[in-house]
């Protein structure tokens, strides 16, 4: 595999490589933008008009040095022969070397060339050169602004950059493109869904092609993990199942009443809770049925069972006209609603139903008369085996399940829970389940 496989080295190439390109073109504006002024051109213009200047009568230099004048070069006459000498500095000795040239076809000349202000009050240059009619011919020169096509060389040189970085963003944005389809693949990744096919898995760049095949390896070694686990589930169930059968034959036996109730209801709460968790397991694995379920119906029968049982529920379902029709599996929902009234009377001894809906959801919400549960506390008691009373006891509360359970199925239904306070200084519980609406 070569070098440029690798990502750091692709972008240590479109670095080196732009860096490189700004520097070269830079170079090539500066060579582009060399004002003319100072160079040979100049040169044969200042040594025309010396030759003129020798060859007019002295009162007409005047009216020629002010036709040679512009806004970038003036020309006058010291009436001293005062030629001056050049600095050795490399910019004025190039020049003078171009002027004594030009001016070699006239004879000698003394001549100098130095930097000054210029008319324009800038910078400039000032020649001088030595007249055989007497006197010191003197010129200052200003530099043009230095340009590239029409365009200021400054300007040239900052739209030159912008566009080598834009085109470095571009070839980094290119290099890095198969990251951002990665990332978005990746969180479409579900244990209990379809395979996904990760995006870029022919890469060229050896760390993205690392990179997507570990992905894919998790992506399998989760999904086989949920698949075990949820065969082990079912298998400690059954086997459960078949142990508590055998135990409850045997409790039957008990002579007394009361140890008897109470080890039946010990079977009764371990099979309770090897449901529970078996149905949570279910629903992350994405197992669970789909059918059209009147919500209102399940809340009606939950609701019937406890009041037969003595308990004090009331219930509110007018708000939603025409029932409250989801999608869903029929045993998780009653599930939901069933741990949920029964979390309610435990801690509250009493519960208030309610059932509405809109044209998108079915709200449920059931407040009791407890304590109420502590914001702080409120998501963290939607976790499993989490409890605000933390002896573990069975007679002060369950293990712990009942809300992460119905919080995972009802996820799962693609809806949501959450806790707030009940006017009557509880906790209330508020579901929102998807309303099943026709494709007509």
């Amino acid at each position: 595999m070569t070098p440029l496989h690798s990502l750091a080295a692709r972008i240590g190439l479109i670095v080196v490589s732009s860096l490189v390109v700004a520097l070269l073109g830079a170079i090539a504006i500066a060579r582009l933008a060399d004002a003319p002024d100072d160079g040979a051109s100049l040169a044969g213009r200042i040594a025309a008009l010396v030759s003129v200047l020798e060859e007019t009568p002295v009162d007409r230099h005047e009216s020629i040095l002010r036709a040679a004048s512009s806004r970038f070069f003036t020309a006058r006459i010291e009436p001293t022969a005062n030629a001056a000498s050049t600095p050795s500095r490399a910019v004025e000795r190039r020049l003078s070397s171009r002027i004594g040239a030009e001016l070699e076809a006239l004879g000698h000349r003394p001549s100098s060339v130095t930097v000054s202000r210029a008319p324009n009050g800038g910078r400039g240059l000032e020649y001088r050169i030595a007249l055989e009619t007497g006197g010191t011919l003197v010129v200052r020169v200003g530099r043009r602004a230095a340009t590239v096509l029409g365009v200021p060389a400054p300007l040239a040189t900052s739209l030159f950059g912008g566009l080598v970085a834009l085109a470095a963003l571009l070839a980094m944005r290119r290099e890095t493109r198969p990251i951002a389809r990665l990332a978005a693949a990746v969180d479409l990744l579900d244990p209990s869904g379809p395979r996904v096919e990760l995006p870029g898995r022919g890469s060229s760049v050896r760390e993205i092609a690392a990179l997507i095949g570990a992905f894919d390896r998790l992506q399998n070694r989760l999904a086989h993990l949920l698949r075990t686990r949820i065969a082990m589930l079912a298998g400690i169930s059954h086997d459960i199942r078949t142990f508590t059968t055998r135990l409850r034959l045997r409790v039957d036996a008990i002579p007394d009443d009361a140890e008897r109730e109470r080890a039946v209801a010990d079977i009764e709460d371990m099979v309770r809770l090897l449901d529970d968790a078996l149905l949570a397991t279910r629903a992350g694995a994405g197992e669970l049925a789909e059918e059209l379920v009147e919500l209102d119906e399940i809340v009606r029968a939950e609701v019937d069972d406890r009041r037969a049982e003595g308990r004090a529920i009331e219930l509110d379902a007018g708000s939603a006209p025409g029932g409250a029709v989801v999608l869903g599996d029929r045993l998780a929902l009653r599930r939901v609603v069933a741990n949920l009234l029964d979390n309610a009377l435990h801690y509250g001894g009493a519960a208030r139903i309610a059932l509405e809906s809109d044209a998108r959801a079915v709200v449920l919400t059931i407040d009791d008369r407890g304590p109420g549960i502590p914001e702080a506390e409120r998501e963290a008691v939607l976790e499993p085996f989490v409890r605000l009373e933390t002896s573990r006891s069975r007679r002060t509360g369950g293990a712990g399940l009942g809300l992460a359970v119905a919080r995972s199925l009802v996820d799962a239904h693609g809806g949501s829970i959450g806790i707030d306070d009940s006017p009557d200084g509880g906790a209330r519980i508020v579901v929102r389940l998807p309303r099943y609406r026709s494709q007509r």
